[in-house]
């Protein structure tokens, strides 16, 4: 029975997407794992809530059907601009729409009933010396480790810690999440560009629709609240307005996220392998860092047992990682800041809409440059 004065074989810092399949990976090659998380489940997130089909062989290897839960299957996309051009196209691969309320509440459940201990706190510092790793939380325990997982999400005080270089850039963006009951289609994922921003939408489990948008702050904060800037800068796009307005909010208040950088984030840490978000985040407009943080934890995860199993050293582990990690998402992550750049361009989406209606095969083109191809398995 693990606990907090074992050496484990992997810590994981967080219990989100990466951190969890991670540790369900990794529980059936029989190693114990501590995920240190500092919240509860289930517990709703600031996420766009669309996964790409590309996890499912990988999911379906760890044992986990999404479908079970009420996933609903998407394959068909529109984008909208803020003066209200639309393009539709069927994706090729497609996804599926699920909440992070319910997804990650599942997977910890699974890996609890797997082995996997689960310790609710923040871990403050992580230390690195001869070949283990000794770390702290906030609750003053203490962990040694053989190996650790950085999955702790898009931005914390460990970054601090860390001394990163992007938590030392002031990032302008607010995102901000709401679940409606109302009508949409269950097939469909939109993204509804308006000035400052764009919202994805999409259903989720219950036929819950799940709108998800983010802004620049500069721009926002010229409103006084959510409402108000809803009302006078999203609703000018009538796809958004005729959503909004015909539809429930199932939330007390609207969820908010600031501070979230898109920066360039090293993928090894003081020795330790990020995974997720913390590893990168790709823009909301292109709507995949779901199954990007799952793809990463199938990396480390493989990686790692073979670390364990001899097989490689500390060395080899980290340069693989990296590698792999750069070879599945750098180009995916530079075209989603090339495609958040242009639609930021006052009045250059419009543009842009015009092309892809001209040229109406580059749309599933720009789409299959921000996903990937079905994950293999063992």
């Amino acid at each position: 029975m693990l606990n907090e004065n074992s050496k484990v074989d992997v810590l994981i810092i967080g219990g989100g997407l990466a951190g969890l399949t991670s540790a369900l990976h990794l529980s059936k090659y029989k190693l114990n794992v501590i995920v240190v998380e500092k919240n509860g489940y289930p517990k709703h997130k600031v996420c766009g809530e669309y996964i790409s089909n590309e996890v499912l062989p990988y999911l379906s290897f760890l044992d986990f059907n999404p479908f079970k839960l009420g996933a609903k299957s998407i394959d068909k996309f529109e984008l909208t601009t803020p003066k209200n051009k639309v393009i539709q196209t069927k994706m090729k691969l497609g996804g599926f729409g699920i909440s992070r309320y319910t997804l990650d509440n599942a997977l910890a459940k699974k890996a609890k009933d797997s082995g996997v201990m689960f310790v609710k706190d923040a871990v403050t510092e992580v230390k690195f010396k001869n070949d283990l790793f000794s770390i702290s939380t906030k609750d003053n325990k203490r962990f040694v480790a053989k190996t650790v997982i950085g999955a702790y999400g898009k931005r914390s005080s460990l970054d601090v810690s860390l001394k990163r270089k992007f938590i030392q850039k002031e990032s302008p963006y607010l995102a901000v999440k709401e679940h409606l009951k109302g009508d949409f289609p269950n097939d469909l994922v939109a993204l509804h560009n308006f000035n400052g921003g764009y919202c994805g939408l999409s259903k989720v489990e219950n036929d819950v629709i799940n709108a998800c948008y983010i802004v620049d702050y500069t721009a926002f904060k010229k409103y006084k609240n959510i409402e108000a800037f809803q009302e006078q800068v999203m609703y000018k796009n009538t796809a958004l307005k005729a959503v909004f307005e015909n539809a429930t909010p199932l939330f007390d208040q609207p969820l908010t996220i600031s501070q979230i950088s898109f920066a360039s984030k090293n993928t090894i840490e003081n020795h330790m392998l990020m995974c997720g978000d913390t590893a990168g985040m790709i823009h909301p407009l292109c709507g995949n860092g779901m199954s990007m943080a799952i793809s990463s934890a199938q990396m480390a995860s493989r990686l790692i047992i073979s670390f364990m199993e001899g097989n490689i050293n500390r060395r080899t582990l980290e340069r693989e990682y990296a590698k792999h990690w750069n070879l599945a998402f750098k180009s995916r992550l530079k075209t989603g800041r090339i495609v958040a750049s242009l639609f930021r361009m006052h009045g250059f989406s419009e543009v842009i809409m015009g092309v892809l209606k001209c040229f109406p095969k580059l749309l599933p083109q720009i789409i299959k440059r921000t996903h990937g191809k079905p994950l293999l398995v063992e």
